[in-house]
């Protein structure tokens, strides 16, 4: 059909949508620029100090900032990456974050490109890319790039420092039309902080915007998954949501970028080559005819109830921040990944507590489940889908709840190199003998085989945890979480690794007991148990373990102190548990004996 003479010229949206641009946005266009081009004189009416610039007397402040903005446009142009699908389906924008090629971008734009993508970058060139993990709530994704080790990338900026005001620019692949892979660049201001998105649509379409900033910077379609950069040239946010003029799908001025920090809080998460969830608390609040933010229902199977909260209580602080809304709980909840353990304050009379609170999963793993159905041999659609690229065909490894479990595979290999430090325990399975004083003086000794655990303390009964597949594990010493249990999945990771567990897996990252230093995890499953291998982010040391008997129970919290030497091996010169917040113990351990068979001590 012939266009009419008002339509001047369309392009392509990420998902293929049409979008037409009218000679009313020329005309804007170009009334935007006159007044650029006039701004010069302006100031010279005006009486500004000029500088001569092309014949044209320009104030040197305007100069000076024009060159600072072209310094750092220039700086961050090389990171900005357009996002293609290997078979011509989907597309948008990203931004490389590390030099050996790790780049955030959209869940919405990686979905239909599928496994494999092509990536253009400002050099001219186009890299295969594969997929890493996926935040389908969040609308992040994680991708790599290939084919060097030295790409250029962007620094993370923080996204709580951005003030309503502040400069900003978005840069990506607008309509697609990075077709020599020079990213577009917008110039404008952060309109509004800590917005609040609800979900759109239904079915699989889970994306929730929490937190986010909102810029009047031009965002249009295929601008999805670029960055937004702070006037430092750091990524402080990717840009995602866009709100549309009715029928007509064009920047309105008001434009959503997901906030960075959340991202860094995904970032373990997403490296693990997993499909990612957010986070529930297991209850949730209302504002009181005061005012005040109240807990409205707790769910007593969640951790907030064994802690202690209960319906009418008053939340006053959580993960850091104080709470004066329920937009803004909802905020604040919507930055982190399920699972993490948090600091919470709330109120119950004149009462006010402060306890650490592990998030619940926000939903079902049938609902994040993405793995488009394997196509029969001789199905005619069978032949169109791409082909990985055969020189990278092994960096993809398909497996339930993950997008790519070979990122997975990695990690858990980095981290269990890590043990180490502490000697070979392979094959030592046969019987332990752990020995040392309390922090009271009295002595103990623990003893840990194939079919028992035992603690023996002076003066006191013996505790006895049978470790036989027909027992079931139980909380013992009792208000320990399961003590003797959890030293024996200690001694299966030492001496069988992942072999010891029905499964195994790197988890991600998160704080250290809610506010400590940053932590790897290695998650281990066994017998309806799970236990949290828990490693240090800076230094690669085993720092402790979290063992949870069920999903209704507190864990047991064992903390590592620096390992010493104990005949041929390493062991912590002591270790903490605690259950509920409550210590049960600091055990001092002065022996270590090790039986690799049955009868012969090493």
């Amino acid at each position: 059909m012939k266009m009419t003479s008002r339509i001047v010229r369309s392009a392509q949206t990420a998902s293929g949508t049409p979008a037409v641009m009218s000679r009313t946005d020329d005309r804007l266009t170009a009334f935007r620029n006159l007044f650029l081009l006039s701004l010069p004189a302006i100031l010279v009416l005006l009486g500004g100090k000029t500088a001569s610039a092309d014949g044209v007397d320009v104030d040197e402040s305007v100069l000076a900032a024009q060159n600072e903005r072209i310094e750092v446009i220039n700086g961050a142009a090389p990171s900005v990456v357009a996002v293609f699908g290997a078979a011509g389906g989907g597309g948008g924008s990203g931004v490389l974050i590390s030099k050996d090629g790790f780049a955030l971008t959209n869940f919405h734009v990686t979905e239909p490109c599928g496994d494999f993508m092509k990536c253009g970058l400002n050099d001219g060139k186009l890299y295969d890319a594969v997929i890493v993990g996926i935040d389908p709530t969040g609308d992040v994704a994680l991708i790599k790039l290939l084919g060097r080790d030295d790409f250029p990338f962007s620094p993370l900026g923080d996204s709580d420092a951005l003030s309503v005001g502040d400069s900003v620019y978005a840069m990506g692949n607008p309509f697609l039309l990075a077709t020599d892979f020079s990213p577009t660049v917008t110039f404008g201001i952060v309109s509004g902080l800590h917005r609040y998105q609800y979900p759109e649509g239904s079915g699989k379409n889970l994306l929730e915007y929490t937190d986010c900033i909102q810029v009047d910077a031009s965002i249009n379609p295929g601008n999805s998954g670029g960055p937004l950069f702070n006037a430092k040239g750091e990524v402080v946010g990717i840009n995602g949501r866009i709100m549309f003029e009715k029928r007509v799908r064009i920047n309105s001025g008001v434009g959503y970028a997901i906030s960075i920090n959340q991202i860094k809080n995904f970032m373990g998460h997403l490296k693990s080559g997993r499909v990612v969830d957010h986070a529930t608390l297991g209850a949730t609040v209302a504002t009181d005819w005061d005012g005040t933010i109240r807990f409205q229902q707790v769910s007593i199977d969640s951790e907030a109830y064994r802690r202690g909260i209960r319906e009418g209580d008053e939340l006053v602080s959580f993960a850091g921040r104080p709470i004066r809304s329920v937009n803004q709980f909802k905020n604040v909840l919507g930055i982190f990944p399920k699972g993490w353990k948090l600091p919470l304050t709330f109120r119950s009379g004149d009462q006010t507590a402060s306890v650490q609170v592990r998030l619940q999963p926000l939903h079902q793993e049938s609902e994040l489940k993405f793995d488009k159905p394997e196509l029969p041999d001789g199905h005619p659609a069978k032949a169109k889908q791409p082909k990985p690229p055969e020189e990278y065909a092994d960096l993809l490894e398909k497996k339930d709840g993950f997008s790519n479990y070979y990122f997975n595979r990695q990690a858990q290999k980095r981290l269990l190199s890590g043990l180490k430090e502490w000697g070979d325990f392979g094959g030592a399975g046969a019987s332990w003998g752990i020995s040392g004083s309390l922090q009271n003086g009295s002595s103990y000794r623990i003893t840990l085989t194939p079919k028992v655990a035992g603690l023996d303390v002076a003066e006191r009964a013996a505790f006895l945890q049978p470790l036989t597949a027909a027992d079931r594990l139980i909380d013992e010493p009792v208000g320990t979480g399961g003590l003797l249990a959890a030293l024996h999945h200690l001694k299966l990771l030492l001496t069988e690794g992942s072999a010891g567990f029905a499964d195994f897996y790197y988890l991600g990252t998160e704080p250290l007991d809610g506010t400590g230093p940053m932590i790897d995890i290695l998650m281990a499953e066994r017998a309806g148990t799970q236990t949290r291998f828990l490693f240090s982010v800076e230094t690669g040391r085993f720092v402790g373990i979290d063992f949870r008997l069920d999903e209704f129970s507190d864990e047991c919290e064992i903390r590592f102190a620096e390992p010493k030497q104990l005949s041929s091996r390493k062991f912590p010169q002591s270790f903490k548990a605690r259950s509920g917040g409550e210590t049960f113990a600091t055990f001092a351990v002065e022996g270590l004996s090790v039986r690799a068979k049955s009868g012969e001590n090493e």
